[in-house]
This record gives structure tokens, sequence and C-alpha cells, in this order.
């Protein structure tokens, strides 16, 4: 490739470069000017290299004829050219490395882009101190705002103001005071539950109240949220949903208790539970906000703890109660999945031992890493124990005389 195909190369990137190279110049000057100074000495031997080649070409071409010195000079005239061209190039490229003259035109160049940048540097900087100015003031005049309007004293229906705690202080002891209530009232809306009674009594006599009660996920315990091209956004209902529900509200007041808003669960929960099955629903305004995560706190639930088995996935929800968490596997969407299955057979037994505290099962079972699958081994042994009793008992022989009696006896 020439020296002239080069230069239309990179021409159209000079304007790119040039950024580039300003931001790094204080870093890399020393390092650039080492490689350009070998790229110049490599371009000009081989400049001069084919200059010599296409002369001595000519000269063993015409050997017995001197060459024209007109052509001698139009050939170091065309490689003279190429020569500043390149040169022109690689110093707009690289300026902090330029191979041109130090003449008058080339300092005023330079000096002229320095300032330019300099001017351009002064207005970001300008701008950038205009905007840290509107800022501050904004944020101190909503300071002074939010005090007046948080701060004020509350009125009465005749516009007089009420007496609170705060009314014996300095006039602004007390705007500050009442703002930093209504701010931690804000804090306690946030961060708690909307209600500290979350559910209702106890059904009285004679409407029935089931003997336990049953609080459940819906996110990947009961549903799965998936999305496919063809469909988009669904929701996949867990295999077995069904059966669970309906056997579980047998011994259970089914509770739905998710960290999920309630515009989303309430429509799902519709569709999925047409029967009426599931009692109460709890979503996120029911939960506390601690550590970053929206926690179930059972004892807004105006329920006996003794009676409560939360099942539950994700074990930052329950962390406040630990001892009341019965935890599966989370369902990924997979239609082979029996987990409720299994969990309707761990409940079912549950709820028809008349147990008195439900938390000494479930810490029995929480110390295994799956409960479910400990459960069924339990279930297998007692199976296998009841079928060799149940053989025991009928292998065994009968006394000689307790059937002759018998037979003696008949008429």
């Amino acid at each position: 490739m020439t020296p002239i195909a080069l230069g239309r190369m990179l021409y159209g990137g000079t304007r790119f470069s040039r950024k580039l190279v300003n931001t790094s110049r204080a870093l890399t000057s020393g390092l650039w000017q080492t490689m350009i100074n070998s790229v110049m000495l490599h371009t000009q031997a081989a400049i001069g290299c084919t200059e010599k080649r296409m002369v001595c070409s000519r000269c063993n071409l015409h050997s017995n004829e001197l060459e024209p010195p007109h052509l001698v000079h139009l050939i170091h005239r065309r490689y003279s050219t190429c020569e500043k061209t390149s040169t022109q190039i690689l110093s707009k490229l690289f300026p902090q490395t330029s191979m041109e003259l130090d003449d008058e035109a080339s300092r005023d160049r330079r000096k002229r882009e320095e300032e330019e940048e300099l001017r351009e540097m002064e207005r970001a900087w300008k701008r950038m101190k205009i905007g840290f100015g509107v800022f501050g003031i904004g944020g101190v005049i909503f300071s002074f705002w939010a005090i007046y309007f948080f701060g004020k004293p509350s009125l009465d229906e005749q516009g007089n103001e009420l007496a609170d705690e705060f009314s014996s202080l300095p006039l602004i002891q007390q705007y500050m005071a009442r703002t930093f209530k209504s701010l931690n009232h804000f804090q306690r809306f946030i961060q708690e539950p909307s209600s500290q009674k979350l559910l209702p009594d106890p059904l009285q006599a004679p409407y029935i109240q089931p003997p336990y009660t049953l609080v459940l996920e819906v996110k990947d315990l009961l549903i799965h949220p998936d999305w496919t091209y063809q469909t988009g956004w669904r929701f996949k209902k867990r295999p077995g949903v069904d059966v669970f529900l309906r056997e579980c509200s047998k011994y259970f007041e089914i509770v739905v208790y998710t960290a999920e808003q309630g515009m989303t669960v309430f429509p799902l929960l519709d569709a999925l539970d047409p029967s009426g099955y599931i009692m109460y629903r709890l979503v996120r305004d029911s939960t506390h906000f601690v550590g970053g995560h929206h926690v179930k706190n059972l004892d807004n639930l105006n329920r006996d703890l003794k009676r409560v088995v939360v099942v539950d996935w994700d074990k930052n929800s329950t962390k406040m109660h630990p001892a009341n968490t019965f935890s599966i596997p989370r369902w990924s969407g997979n239609d082979d999945d029996t987990t409720l299955f299994d969990l309707i057979s761990f409940l079912s037994v549950l709820g028809s031992s008349d147990v008195d505290d439900v938390r000494e099962v479930l810490q029995y079972y929480n110390q295994f890493e799956e409960p479910i699958v400990q459960f069924r081994e339990n279930q297998r042994k007692l199976s296998e124990q009841m079928q060799a009793d149940e053989f025991e008992k009928l292998s065994k022989p009968k006394p000689m005389v307790k059937n002759w009696s018998r037979g003696f006896m008949k008429p």
C-alpha cells in the first residue's frame, strides 16, 4: 500500500484520533515518540530504497543511454511529495510527536488549538458550577418548604391550632420536631405492615373454625411466571395445586401471604382458586421491610402460633419465625414435579394427629436439608414396619386348645 493510499484511508479518522491522543498525551508521550520515530525511519528508508531500485532499473533497461535529468527530478519530486503527505498525516494523528518544521504557521496552529481546548474546558466547568448552584439552591428551598409544611401545627375545624407535645418548645424547634416525627411516620409506613392485626378474630360457634392455619407463598410455590416468544408472559399452575388446596382445606385455614403486589396477586388467585379454598389474602403492604427483604411477621396474624404452619421456599421471608416454617424446593416450572402431593400427605397427617404444638414437628424436620424427602423416607419406614407387624401377626400359630374349643362348641 502506497503512502498516498495510507493517507486516504486514515484521513477520515483524523478528528477522532486527535481527541484520543489529547486524552492520553500525558501518559504516553514518551512511548509514542519512540514508536513514531521508528516508523518514520523505516518509512524514509523504504522510500529511499524504492527510489534507488527504480533508478537502477531504468539504468539497466537503458544501459547505453543516460537518464534524462528531468525524469529523475520528476521521480524524486513524486516520492518527496509522498513522504511529505505521510508526515503530515502522522503529524495530524499524533501532534505531540510531529516531525514538521517548527515554523511560525505550525506554532500558531498549535497555539490556537490549545487555546480552544482551554476555552472549552472553562465553559464546561462554568456550566458545571451553574448546575451545582441551581441544584443547591433548589435543595435549600425544598428543605425550608418541607420544614414548614410538615412542621406546622394541626388545626381544628374552626382553624385554631391544636396543642401537642411540641407546643411548649421554641417556634423553630417545634417545626423541626414535627418534621422529624412526620419523617419517622413515613419510614414506619414503608417498613412496617399496614395493620397490626392482619386477620380477623377466629370464628366462633356455630361457625366452624379450622384447627390449624396454613400460610402459603404463591410465587414459585403454587404458580410460576413463564415467558415465551409465542405466548409472552403467562402463569403456570404447579402440578397438583387443585388437589392440594382441596385436601388442605379439610384441616387448615388457608392464608396466602406474599410479598407481591395486590394488583398482580388478586386476579391470579381468582383464577387459581375458583372454589374459594383460600380464605384470606395478604400482600406486600402486610410485610415488614427488613434488610432489603419483605419479611412475613406471624405475630400480626392474630392466630396462636402453636397452630400455624408456614410453607415457603425463601427462608429470608420467614426469618422472624423459623420454627413455624416448613421449607420445600422452589418450583422452576417443570411438569414432572410431585412436591405438592408429598406435601398433602405431610399436612394431612399433621392435621389429623391433633398435635398441640406444630412447632415441635416442624423443628424436627427443619434439621434436615430437604424436609419433604425426610418425611417421605419416614413414611416408607413406617409402612414397612406396619407390613412387618401385620405379617408377624398373621404368621403366628394359634393355640391348639383354643382351636379345639372353638370346634367343639360349634353346633
